[in-house]
């Protein structure tokens, strides 16, 4: 019996925004992002250069670093909730680390495996 796509492979086609600015980071989500089946990867390091890809793209989702080069991300966070785009927070503090206006969001707290990426992921869409 054939399943759905959307059931056996939620991500497949998928573009997916990666926040972060650690590139060695980034690279390894984006290694992750394609091994559940992600078409593509856009990368930003920094607030206002993931602002200026979000005006001019809209992503499927994205994995959202907290602290970018010290800058939190939170008009990120914002912008992508206005457009409606599902996203995970990722962060060495856990979900404690954030404020409690993002504290349902799904959190991958670093060091993560694909596996609770792919449950994050899950959970946002």
């Amino acid at each position: 019996m054939n399943t759905p796509e959307s059931e056996s492979e939620p991500f497949a086609g998928k573009n997916v925004m990666v926040v972060e600015d650690e590139a060695i980071i980034s690279f390894l989500i984006e290694d992750m992002l394609l091994t559940l089946g992600c078409a593509s990867v856009i990368h930003a390091a920094a607030v206002k250069q993931a602002l200026s890809v979000l005006a001019e793209q809209t992503p499927d989702a994205a994995v959202l670093d907290v602290n970018l080069a010290g800058e939190p991300a939170y008009a990120v966070a914002e912008q992508l909730e206005k457009d409606g785009v599902p996203f995970v927070f990722a962060t060495g503090y856990g979900q404690i680390g954030l404020p409690s206006r993002w504290r349902e969001r799904p959190v991958i707290q670093k060091p993560f495996t694909l596996e609770s990426l792919e449950t994050a992921l899950r959970t946002a869409f």
